[in-house]
């Protein structure tokens, strides 16, 4: 007699399989990820019928695939022209930081011109209309339903037959052919799945809102990420209005584009040039600030970076950032320590940036050195100035990249001197480069009378 096929279990994360069931997958460590596959079918696998026959890939018409603009620029720039018919998108970010309201934007937008099907299953209709009418999204085209239930979803499709389909959200859909929680591993995949197929047989443009875990990342099983054709990440600080949309995935587009927005009372508003954000405004210049000019994407921003070096009567002083590395921050600090002889260590010392903008990148270094020296100091460093390069461990300056495309912003804006690393490109006409080797080189030039703050004494 032929032996019982055997059935195996598969992680839907890392496709790790096991002969018996488990809570937690023994490769990725993942919890309730483990599913039933059963055992392969012996034999080949028949021929079946084609839904589309074979052509020369010269012969593909690709109209229908251009991208239709969505009516807001900044999304646009991120998704690489628009949204495309039939391609699925999926947004993501944290609670309350407007995923809603972005969508609700796009869609009275999009509905202008076509019919927009917006499904919640997060919110009654009722707290939809109420946003929308805050927002003056009330377009006649735009059709809102509540519907937690997939099959009802599809049901709405066929009555309205839209042109964009937005889902809100992903984890709150379910199948009823399918066990499972909705919001579960199983529901995720079935729901998206199902959405993905229907987008594609009918050319509909459909958007899934993702919830995110504690780490950020989103939830579900990762193979929603490899399905959907467009993964955006929305990001923001609750206590400020300034918003980011990236693009960690496109298959229509470039992955180094940013959107910023500026989330107000009455909606979400595009920030073409949203460098005056994080910048404050001021007559004097003020001792520990320094401006920089980062490069999220391909789109250079200025900002500001703020420190405050503050002698201490405790044992142990106290070490605040906002916006910045901690670890980078201490770094500096040591590198000023020893290389500049800055006695720094012993004061309380904050770091801070302007308008809630996250500084991450390297080129930071030499604005924050300067900030940290000009606040021990107490002294200002000279009025439209700006500081742009990493700081190494042995206190030299190392180049960045983009250079050029930073200076010509920050000469755009009215910056008259740059402090650089040692470069070899062509200047930027109307703005004074200065290149240096070292921070030792940079705190010369920026605070030619710097002083050095007493250390406090022991008892």
């Amino acid at each position: 007699m032929a032996k019982a096929a055997k059935t195996t279990y598969r992680c839907t994360e890392c496709g790790w399989t096991t002969l018996k069931w488990v809570g937690r997958c023994g490769e990725c460590q993942a919890w309730g990820t483990v599913d039933e596959v059963g055992a392969a079918a012996p034999g080949g696998i028949a021929p079946a019928k084609v839904s589309s026959p074979a052509r020369p890939i010269a012969e593909i018409d690709v109209e229908a695939a251009h991208a239709v603009p969505s009516g807001l620029d900044e999304l646009d720039r991120v998704l690489g022209g628009g949204v495309v018919p039939g391609g699925v998108l999926l947004l993501a970010g944290e609670p309350g930081v407007g995923k809603s309201t972005l969508l609700l934007e796009v869609a009275a937008l999009c509905a202008d011109s076509a019919p927009v099907l917006y499904v919640t299953g997060e919110e009654s209709a009722g707290q939809v209309r109420l946003r929308a009418e805050r927002l003056g999204a009330l377009a006649p085209k735009l059709y809102l339903a509540a519907e937690t239930s997939i099959a009802s979803l599809v049901s709405h499709v066929d009555e309205v037959a839209p042109k964009l389909l937005i889902v809100d959200s992903v984890q709150t859909m379910s199948a009823p052919e399918v066990s499972g929680v909705p919001g579960g591993v199983t529901q995720v995949r079935e729901v998206a799945g199902a959405l993905i197929r229907l987008a594609k047989e009918r050319g509909i443009a459909t958007v899934l809102v993702g919830h995110v875990t504690k780490d950020g990342s989103i939830a579900g099983p990762r193979m929603l990420e490899h399905l959907v054709d467009v993964v955006l990440q929305f990001e923001g600080d609750r206590h400020s209005r300034l918003r980011m949309l990236r693009a960690v995935k496109n298959r229509y587009g470039p992955t180094d584009e940013i959107g910023c927005f500026e989330l107000t009372d009455s909606g979400i508003i595009g920030l073409p040039d949203p460098s005056g954000l994080f910048l404050t405004r001021r007559n004097e210049p003020v001792p520990g600030t320094c401006v920089t000019v980062t490069v999220e994407g391909r789109r250079p921003l200025i900002a500001e970076v703020q420190a405050l070096v503050a002698p201490t009567a405790l044992p142990q002083p106290r070490r605040a950032t906002s916006g910045l590395d901690n670890a980078r921050v201490a770094m500096l600090m040591a590198v000023l320590e020893r290389r500049a002889n800055l006695r720094i260590g012993a004061s309380d010392v904050y770091a801070s940036t302007v308008g809630g903008v996250r500084l991450h990148e390297p080129s930071v270094d030499l604005a924050l050195a300067l900030a940290l020296a000009s606040s021990n100091a107490d002294l200002a460093l000279p009025r439209g100035l700006v500081a742009i390069g990493e700081v190494g461990l042995a206190g030299d300056v190392r180049a960045v990249s983009g250079v050029q495309r930073r200076l010509s912003e920050a000469q755009r804006l009215g910056f008259t001197t740059a402090i650089v690393p040692e470069y070899s490109e062509e200047p930027v006409e109307g703005i004074e480069t200065i290149g240096v080797a070292d921070l030792g080189e940079a705190l010369r030039i920026a605070l030619p009378a710097r002083r050095r703050r007493p250390a406090p004494q022991e008892n």
